[in-house]
């Protein structure tokens, strides 16, 4: 990425102060944080964020299909289908391989894009810590779009209160101090006061929504969902009176029927330099021989979960022919090694650039971005957690 950056950072950097570092992260929230922490951020040069700028707007024209819901509908199971105003994805992620092309440019390739919120609380602190411990040159920042910390915290807050009192807008999700996103969730209630509240503890009076809080019943104004149906589906031990796909009144900040829409269910509709190849298993009449060119994803999960790296003809056979329209084969990205770690290796980044989509907008605005780094095949911040210098970061921008 960017080399001046790089070796300034590399020259502040040692294990001890990365140690301090650490320690600060976790006494910023008073709270351990379960995933590994990258030593460094990703420097990426003003030509490479003008590159994933464009792929991102390229990619997100997607939704202004006039089709937009119809095609997107199969998505939508009758398990999981939850009513009310579904208005707009209003945050959008969109995660890229950083690649090169075969002219040894930077090459940005998409891995998968979602209708559903990110960490973005914890990494505005992240951000800062960096700062505060490392040689981070004043001319790069994380935010896109010409926000600062402030601007980018002011527009958050607009968007997740939606103009109702704190008190009334929950952070909802399952046993939300048992995720591993934890750390986010109290980010999120020390910037803005929402509280993070486990569904299990929703209490409903006909059509309307409350919860506890310091000693009071609440009434629940505007839902911030969290809460992913693959694991909700998981938890017949949850007692509630509240389902998801009862009608309320309350309003929803990412509608969680945005999550099945706008997901890895609709890659094969991308095409694109910046989209692999992507396919339902359902569109094969005969599979690929070569099959370690290709990633089996299935559209449904999360975290990576049930992801095939090293593809086996046995693996493909063993999806019923009833169930091959919610697995696909994804062309294999080849990540480059884009990082130069201080301790000389070389690692791979994955960006994801966020976008907020707030009512009055004509099209969704990069504000902000998250990175993971990794030494090996799979990119997640659970994944070679015994190696160094991989794990969740962010991306700071050349100005």
């Amino acid at each position: 990425m960017h080399a001046n950056a790089r070796q300034r950072f590399n020259a502040s950097f040692s294990p001890e102060r990365y140690g301090s570092f650490l320690r600060a992260l976790e006494s910023e929230w008073n709270f351990p944080i379960s995933f590994r922490v990258a030593e460094t951020p990703v420097f990426i040069p003003a030509a490479h964020r003008d590159t994933l700028l464009r792929a991102g707007g390229e990619v997100l024209e997607f939704l202004s299909r006039p089709d937009l819901l119809e095609v997107t509908r199969p998505a939508l199971h009758p398990r999981t289908f939850v009513p009310g105003d579904e208005g707009r994805p209003t945050t959008l992620c969109v995660d890229f391989a950083a690649t090169l092309g075969p002219d040894g440019e930077f090459l940005p390739q998409l891995i998968e894009f979602q209708g559903f919120p990110t960490m973005f609380a914890y990494k505005v602190g992240l951000q800062r810590l960096y700062r505060r411990f490392f040689d981070v040159p004043d001319n790069f920042s994380p935010f896109l779009g010409g926000l600062d910390e402030a601007g980018f915290t002011e527009r958050l807050g607009r968007l997740l209160l939606g103009g109702h009192s704190p008190e009334n807008v929950v952070l909802l999700e399952i046993e939300p101090l048992k995720q591993n996103t934890a750390v986010d969730f109290l980010a999120t209630k020390k910037m803005f006061g929402i509280e993070p509240v486990c569904l299990s503890e929703i209490v409903r009076e006909g059509r309307r929504l409350f919860y506890r809080r310091n000693g009071r019943t609440v009434q629940i104004h505007r839902l911030f969902n969290r809460v992913i149906f693959d694991e909700l589906l998981q938890r017949d031990d949850l007692p509630r009176q509240f389902d998801l796909t009862e009608e309320v009144d309350a309003e929803w900040v990412c509608h969680p029927n945005w999550y099945g829409r706008i997901s890895k269910f609709c890659m094969p509709m991308l095409h694109g330099r910046y989209v692999p190849e992507s396919r339902l298993l359902s569109d094969f009449d005969r599979f690929p021989e070569d099959l370690d060119g290709y990633v089996l994803k299935p559209l449904y999960s999360f975290s990576g979960t049930g992801v095939r790296y090293h593809v086996r003809p046995e693996d493909l056979d063993a999806v019923p022919e009833n169930d091959r329209s919610n697995w696909m084969l994804q062309r294999k990205v080849d990540y480059a090694p884009m990082v130069r770690a201080a301790d000389e290796g070389s690692v791979k980044v994955e960006i994801r650039m966020i976008y907020f989509w707030e009512n009055g907008l004509p099209r969704p605005e990069p504000v902000f971005n998250i990175c993971r780094l990794s030494r090996g095949d799979m990119i997640g911040v659970k994944y070679n957690a015994n190696k160094t210098f991989v794990g969740g970061t962010i991306g700071f921008f050349e100005n």
